[in-house]
């Protein structure tokens, strides 16, 4: 039998959150051979359903947490699941059954407290099989992951532009630079994906467009007015997620493709202290 209701308010406080934060930290480097592992390995019975109900049940700590988790990995494997992609290489089913495993995994660390031993270990069986142990402690950005970070958590500033001055003076300073050589950039962000998919980071790329667009739809923290997702929106968010992306594969691009990217944003938020940008 599980354990009850445990209440957990922040992941901070969860007491299983080293196996949670290992799991969440292997999604976006989960290999091709690893989605035909996975796929291998997952199994369906009717006391695994029963363990999978109680781990997304409304007694499951931080259950809201695990939801989203299950929609950025449906982010994250976008393009696998379509499987129309050249380079999608592992048939779309095969992809759907892994990502059942993944997802087990997933509910399986965050519900630890209020599952059984047995039903923890059976629910996680086939993502230990291919993942013994924490293989990164973190997504890995690139050779400039500060500078990745650094600006993704610029972005939430800009979603609070309507009681910030100076928020909405670097918005309208992003809106400007975003229509300088639109087309060298569109075919800078190309090169620059294709450079993701050669080095194994398209799901990173992902994750980290995700995490982006996320931040800039953060409501007001002082009115929560939700942001308005007009052209100017999509203009700045595109242009900052092209900057942050180019940076994760800075080292697999030529240093122009990486600078017309990512310095017209880099050069404007000096607040961030972003290392390596002009000061």
């Amino acid at each position: 039998m599980g354990r009850g209701t445990v209440s957990v308010a922040r992941l901070e406080e969860h007491p299983n959150l080293g196996e949670v934060l290992g799991v969440l930290a292997q999604l976006a480097h989960i290999s091709d051979d690893d989605i035909v592992a996975l796929a291998g390995a997952w199994v369906n019975s009717p006391s695994l359903s029963e363990a999978r109900d109680r781990a997304l049940s409304p007694d499951s700590p931080l259950v809201v947490e695990v939801l989203a988790a299950f929609d950025a990995l449906s982010a994250m494997f976008a393009d696998d699941l379509a499987g129309a992609a050249d380079y999608v290489v592992v048939a779309s089913d095969v992809t759907v059954r892994a990502l059942k495993a993944v997802r087990d995994a997933i509910a399986a660390a965050y519900a630890r407290p209020v599952l059984s031993r047995t039903e923890h270990s059976a629910l996680l069986r086939p993502w230990r099989t291919v993942f013994p142990q924490a293989t990164v402690d973190e997504p890995d950005l690139g050779p400039r992951s500060a500078q990745v970070k650094a600006l993704l958590s610029a972005l939430p500033r800009l979603s609070g532009r309507c009681h910030d001055e100076s928020g909405q003076a670097l918005f309208d300073a992003l809106v400007d630079r975003s229509y300088v050589g639109e087309a060298d950039r569109a075919e800078a962000a190309a090169t620059a994906f294709q450079a993701a998919v050669l080095t194994s980071r398209r799901r990173v790329w992902a994750l980290i467009r995700r995490t982006g667009t996320q931040g800039l739809l953060r409501p007001c923290g002082t009115c929560r007015t939700p942001v308005s997702r007009d052209r100017d929106h999509q203009r700045v968010l595109e242009l900052c997620l092209d900057a942050a992306c180019a940076l994760l594969v800075a080292d697999a691009v030529p240093d122009a493709c990486t600078d017309l990217l990512a310095d017209p944003v880099l050069a404007l938020i000096p607040q961030q202290r972003l290392p390596g940008s002009p000061s």
